[in-house]
């Protein structure tokens, strides 16, 4: 959540963020999606994008977080 709010505060500046956010309503572009997946990548030390089998688009912010949880590392 604070990697969330911390790109968008830079990003746009000005959507409150909750689990049933739609995150196309944030005002993230690609490019803040991009940074904010590379912020988390350095913090969490992966990326389950590229962990993933499936290819998925998180619509939600509440989907987008669970999606980082499934797809950890064992």
């Amino acid at each position: 959540m604070r990697a969330f709010q911390e790109t968008n505060d830079q990003q746009s500046g000005d959507a409150e963020i909750h689990s049933d956010t739609i995150l196309l309503d944030t005002g993230l572009d690609s490019l803040g999606f991009a940074i904010l997946v590379t912020n988390l990548e350095e913090e969490l030390e992966y990326d389950p994008f590229s962990l993933s089998s499936d290819a998925f688009y998180p619509q939600t912010f509440g989907e987008f977080v669970k999606f980082y949880y499934d797809n950890q590392p064992q």
